[in-house]
């Protein structure tokens, strides 16, 4: 079994190479209307329905900037740790594109609003010991492009400028993750920064969040290599796929007697392989200068206390709270990477039950159901309040945990809460021990010769003895009592 903690290394003819790997992450900014117009920003609109004249880029038209999208983009800042700039300034990065109608987009090149933070990520959600800070380098504001569409006309593209002028964050790490492991986990747990900040909703399928993946290849502890940029990797699954293909072409390349050019290139998810787009272009290239029309940013620090108060508890911290209530790690870390399943076992343990008891319940079981029934925990048909009256029958000793599992099958069913159930369908535990015992009586005669074989030292067949009394109580005995009377009876 190969070592967890061993570094990932690429296995070439000529011996083992590291690699580096750093994320480019362009997050849509979750907002009403655009950075610099007031057109709206939902997704799968009509094309060109959702276009200003400033998104149009018609003669005369001045951005302002959404008060909403800069204040997103400091939550975001302040919830990864980092340096809030208090001024911050507009750059325009000049380039022609069908797309792009004012043949610049206005980004932030220069002065950043987000300086340096850090994420930190575990490799393993089993294993705290995995666990590795990933460095922030910035955060800026930018306009997205429009989208060419090139399967609705035989010779023509068309374009669709529903997107153009939307707010975008791009996130840029440092080149800090050295596995394809990593740079998933560093991916995941951003996204789900973001969704419990609600500054992004992370739907990669949407396209509003994608990742730019640098990677370059070295031997072990030398100089860093020419890196290239795969654009627009929309799954988590993908960006370990290319840092895996483009760090094993990068090291096939160099070994025969290749150079790795630096350039820009596109992943092909149905071939699982990389192809080259275009060089890659150097700042100098797009001729960047500060924009005319755009005041820097001030941010006073009554706006800075207002991004601040309105920061909910993080997953790291929830983690914590839950790891200090008894529940286990890797259920923690189960339990917080979606906000909305930390949000439902929230209202779940705010109906006083044993925490520790309704994370392993809502894992195994509640986990095990919303999978076979293909919908998410939003959609859960059992909300918090009637899976906790679940588990306080089980807690009370009402039912045993065999009928709960009966019940919750019918609350999937029904909708309806477990007592309501539980009394319908005359499935409460019994404790009666005399009933009990009336059944253990009959099974102890009818298994005389087993009886025998316990008592000479086949300590096993206890077992045997408490499925057949479970079995005709129809699951309803008390099981402890039933441990209890059968150990009385057989002593």
């Amino acid at each position: 079994m190969a070592d967890a903690a061993a570094p990932f290394r690429i296995k070439g003819e000529t011996g083992e190479w590291e690699v580096v790997i750093g994320l480019e992450v362009h997050a849509q900014v979750v907002s009403n209307a655009k950075l610099f117009s007031g057109a709206a920003t939902a997704f799968g609109a009509e094309p060109n329905t959702q276009v200003s004249l400033v998104d149009a880029a018609m003669p005369g038209m001045l951005p302002v900037p959404n008060r909403e999208c800069i204040r997103q983009a400091v939550r975001t800042g302040m919830a990864l740790d980092a340096k809030i700039n208090k001024w911050s300034r507009f750059d325009r990065k000049n380039y022609f594109y069908a797309d792009l109608p004012q043949g610049y987009q206005i980004s932030q090149l220069y002065h950043p609003i987000v300086g340096e933070g850090e994420i930190e990520i575990l490799t393993d959600e089993k294993d705290e010991t995995t666990a590795k800070r990933i460095g922030i380098e910035r955060i800026h504001v930018e306009q997205d492009a429009g989208k060419l569409m090139h399967d609705q006309h035989p010779t023509m593209s068309y374009v669709d400028l529903n997107r153009c002028g939307v707010a975008l964050m791009e996130i840029v790490s440092r080149p800090d993750m050295r596995s394809p492991a990593e740079a998933g986990a560093y991916l995941r747990k951003l996204r789900a920064i973001l969704r419990y900040v609600g500054s992004c909703d992370g739907n990669m399928e949407e396209g509003s969040m994608r990742a730019d993946v640098n990677v370059s290849v070295r031997k072990p502890g030398a100089e860093l290599g020419t890196r290239t940029e795969t654009k627009n990797v929309n799954s988590v699954r993908f960006v370990m796929a290319v840092v895996e293909h483009e760090a094993k072409r990068q090291v096939e390349l160099i070994e025969s007697g290749g150079t790795v050019a630096q350039e820009t290139r596109l992943f092909d998810p149905d071939k699982g392989v990389t192809r080259s787009l275009r060089s890659k272009e150097d700042a100098h290239d797009y001729r960047y200068f500060p924009d005319p029309d755009l005041l820097p940013l001030e941010l006073d620090d009554a706006f800075l206390e207002d991004c601040r108060k309105s920061i909910p508890e993080l997953p790291d911290a929830k983690r914590k709270r839950y790891e200090l209530m008894g529940i286990s790690p890797y259920n923690a870390s189960v339990l917080t990477a979606e906000v909305e399943t930390a949000g439902w076992f929230d209202a779940l343990i705010d109906n006083e039950v044993d925490p520790k008891q309704a994370a392993n319940w809502t894992v195994a079981e509640l986990f095990g159901a919303l999978n076979r029934l293909g919908v998410s925990i939003a959609e859960s048909p059992v909300s918090p309040a009637h899976a906790a009256g679940l588990l306080k029958l089980v807690g009370d000793g009402t039912i045993s945990g065999t009928i709960a599992k009966t019940v919750f099958e019918k609350m999937l069913e029904s909708g309806d809460p477990a007592d309501a159930i539980v009394e319908r369908e005359g499935l409460k535990q019994t404790s009666d021990t005399g009933a009990i015992d009336a059944e253990i009586d009959k099974i102890l005669a009818a298994n005389a010769d087993k009886v025998e074989q316990y008592k000479a030292g086949k300590q096993q067949l206890f077992g045997f003895f408490v499925g057949q009394t479970m079995k005709a109580m129809q699951g309803k005995a008390n099981p402890q009592l039933v441990n209890e009377r059968l150990r009385a009876k057989l002593s």
